[in-house]
């Protein structure tokens, strides 16, 4: 995966973290191409859906609340009449509840060529999901995985499949603990949670390209940047602060507008450089490489792209949410 990286990161890749998602579809078009996007009722996941179905996508929009994402469909209707969208209604904090909402899809969609994997909870108070694992490796990942697993009928039958994750720069405060996943032992840590979840996402995509690339089926993972969205419904002040910190001195803390933090996972479903490639880590429409004490702000860790370590969450994965997968 490491030498992907170099070979791909020699090429001239002209966008970066100004680029908006108008930027990165222009040009491309999806006519006769089916999109999956999680969380879609809101933030990055409807820029995501807007985006898609703008370039001819036809796109199913994926949330817990059903009237929020008939608003988002309501909404991109507006700026684009012709698009075509579906809904399924599923809560990623429930396995039940997502194999209820991937076999409605699974009756509905003969393929899926583009799987974005976006909805996700940051830095929430510590709880659990329905089936009693830690609500953020629960949600953002098992949830993720356990819907993917199910629907790989639909994104192996088209043929040439992108998945995106979208993981986090979060994933630098820590690797995934194995022995202690539901944070039994070490005491809850909201900060920690979120990255071992993170990770967790971004290991995903390499499992994912590792276990089924030769089937069509690649997945990358995506740093969106810092944007303002419900994600950071549960941060402090002294949360945003101390997330600021920590890219001091320098660069300093930027945010990004919703179209800026939509644009590296529409690039990522879309652009001619990853056709066929996956588990890599992209930010700011690149593909990323190792972090540096130099730009801590940047990159990503060594662990989150651990071909042994995806395994091994593959595996645990699938012992956590009761299916088997290829």
């Amino acid at each position: 995966m490491m030498k992907e990286i170099e070979r791909l990161g020699k090429e001239r890749l002209v966008f970066g973290a100004e680029s908006t998602t108008e930027d990165v579809i222009t040009g491309v078009n999806l006519n006769g191409k089916t999109a999956l996007v999680t969380g879609a009722s809101a933030g990055l996941g409807m820029e995501t859906a807007r985006v898609l179905a703008a370039a001819g996508a036809e796109v199913w929009l994926v949330g817990r609340d059903e009237a929020k994402l008939v608003k988002a469909r309501e909404i991109i209707v507006a700026d684009v009449p012709a698009a075509v969208l579906f809904i399924a209604v599923l809560d990623l904090a429930d396995l039940n509840s997502v194999r209820r909402g991937a076999a409605e899809i699974l009756s509905r969609c003969s393929c899926i060529d583009i799987l974005i994997n976006n909805a996700g909870i940051m830095a929430c108070p510590e709880a659990c999901t329905e089936q009693g694992f830690e609500l953020q490796f629960g949600t953002n990942h098992l949830g993720h995985f356990l819907l993917t697993g199910l629907l790989l009928p639909l994104l192996k039958a088209a043929g040439n499949c992108r998945v995106v994750n979208l993981s986090s720069a979060g994933h630098k405060y820590c690797s995934i603990d194995f022995d202690d996943l539901d944070f039994k032992k070490r005491g809850y840590d909201k900060w920690l949670s979120y990255g071992q979840a993170k990770t967790a996402n971004a290991l995903f995509s390499v499992a994912l390209t590792e276990r089924f690339s030769s089937q069509g089926v690649v997945a990358n993972a995506v740093h969106p940047g810092a944007i303002v969205t419900e994600l950071g419904r549960h941060l402090t002040p002294e949360d945003i602060k101390s997330m600021s910190d920590a890219t001091s001195p320098k660069p300093k803390f930027i945010y990004k507008s919703i179209s800026q933090g939509a644009a590296t996972s529409v690039w990522a479903a879309t652009c001619d450089e990853l056709e066929g490639v996956g588990g890599l880590y992209l930010e700011d429409c690149q593909i990323a490489e190792l972090a540096s004490d130099s730009d801590p702000a940047k990159g990503f860790m060594a662990y989150a792209v651990d071909s042994e370590q995806a395994k091994k969450l593959w595996q645990v994965s699938e012992q956590l949410v009761g299916d088997k997968f290829g």
